[in-house]
């Protein structure tokens, strides 16, 4: 079984985030990227496959030369090889087409992604990406078993879960649950070694159009000052004649 893993290289959560050009550019200074974590579940999960059933785990990534760390940390997890597609990823849609490529060139039978990524979430490329190969896509993935070219997915639903199956090939947006946070795996220096010799392709962006543009980014407003009250009414006073809330 051939696996591609789809990694988004994404500010860390603890990062300070701040914008140029008049709030139309990320500013990527003095900011620590990482691999997205919806996408680090789906890698663990992946690495099951490779060392319970022998399947094979590709990472990719759409991205420059700057998300080559993130591939790397990739790599030293564990995965056999990794590409990455010469392009920046600011529209899903345009990164959809460059993974769909890849996944055509490589004739891959599992593609898992991350639900969404941490920085844009928007929870668009999994599906996208399915639509343009004409595979089988289920979200929300929780627990994937494979057996006999067959896939049996466990899916989180509104109050509850939903257990499906599948023939292969297909593409699976995943998500915590997957594995738990406690099975993430931490490179060691072994690792960190064999992945300076594993290869990294990187391939040239085909021809996409870009559906959406980014005009503006604006932060969430700042939080107020935080009020003290002493008394139930004191409480109620304040909802009702400053807050207006009651």
């Amino acid at each position: 079984m051939k696996i591609l893993v789809c990694i988004s290289n994404v500010p860390d959560t603890t990062s300070k985030i701040n914008f140029t050009d008049n709030n139309t550019k990320f500013d990527t200074n003095g900011v620590q990227f990482v691999i997205n974590p919806h996408d680090e579940y789906t890698l663990t999960r992946a690495m099951w496959f490779k060392e319970k059933q022998g399947a094979s785990v590709t990472v990719v990534t759409v991205g420059d030369q700057s998300v080559e760390p993130t591939l790397r940390k990739a790599l030293a997890i564990g995965a056999d090889d990794a590409i990455r597609v010469n392009a920046a990823a600011t529209d899903g849609f345009f990164v959809a087409e460059q993974l769909a490529e890849v996944v055509k060139t490589g004739n891959y039978d599992l593609v898992l992604a991350g639900r969404e990524s941490i920085d844009y979430n928007g929870g668009m490329v999994p599906g996208i990406l399915a639509t343009l190969l004409g595979y089988n896509f289920v979200n929300a993935v929780i627990g994937i078993e494979v057996a006999d070219h067959k896939v049996t997915v466990v899916r989180e639903i509104d109050g509850g879960k939903e257990i499906m199956e599948s023939d292969l090939p297909m593409v699976l947006g995943a998500q915590k649950g997957i594995v738990q946070e406690s099975d993430l795996r931490i490179p060691n220096m072994r690792g960190i070694m064999m992945a300076r010799k594993k290869p990294l392709q990187v391939v040239e962006a085909v021809d996409a159009v870009q559906a959406t543009v980014s005009n503006s980014f604006e932060k969430p407003a700042e939080k107020s000052a935080c009020k003290m009250v002493e008394t139930v009414d004191e409480l109620i006073d304040l909802l009702h004649n400053e807050a207006k809330v009651i």
